[in-house]
């Protein structure tokens, strides 16, 4: 756990120094252990050029289970959820359809985030059990204009080489069996 915590720690430090230079969304913290329960806080530092931002769509990564928002004072939320390919079991209970996308709209011009503030939009959910790197894109709607923050990297390709990368989030391995932490 303390390597977790250091790894967490170092990456999270990497964040701070470095989102400010790419200006792009991402993860408040960019690890989890797997199967935990995990907050993930989107990092919204900036409009569309000088025009605020009016929506903010995050798009569930396939694993991510039982995804549910943070409601924001002057935010409508939408919550769509679909049927799972593969159900799971949580709680005693056959889990056949799971949230896929979760967006926040502002709910007038005064509620939306000025190009030259910052703010978080936030949700839980349960990590996946397997180690690896999963993927969030966000959509950032603009009174004018827009900022998809979809692309993942390809082989041999770094997130840090492409222009609108997807919010990434190492999941790593327990070291033992997954807990289950709420």
């Amino acid at each position: 756990m303390k390597k977790i915590a250091a790894t967490a720690l170092l990456l999270g430090a990497g964040c701070i120094f470095g989102s400010a230079a790419s200006a792009h969304v991402v993860l408040e913290y960019q690890v989890a252990p797997a199967g935990a329960s995990y907050k993930a806080s989107f990092k919204v530092g900036h409009g569309c050029g000088a025009s605020p931002t009016r929506q903010v769509v995050v798009d569930i990564p396939a694993g991510m289970r039982g995804a549910r928002p943070m409601p924001k004072a002057g935010w409508t939320l939408d919550v769509q959820r679909d049927k799972l390919a593969q159900p799971y079991t949580s709680h005693g209970r056959s889990v056949t359809e799971d949230v896929v996308r979760i967006t926040w709209t502002a709910r007038t011009p005064d509620d939306m985030l000025a190009s030259a503030h910052y703010d978080e939009f936030v949700l839980v959910a349960q990590a996946p059990e397997q180690a690896g790197t999963v993927y969030w894109p966000v959509r950032q709607v603009c009174v004018e204009g827009r900022n998809d923050w979809v692309e993942v990297p390809q082989a041999g390709q770094k997130l840090s080489d492409l222009k609108s990368p997807a919010a990434a989030l190492e999941i790593l391995p327990t070291g033992g069996a997954a807990a289950h932490n709420h």
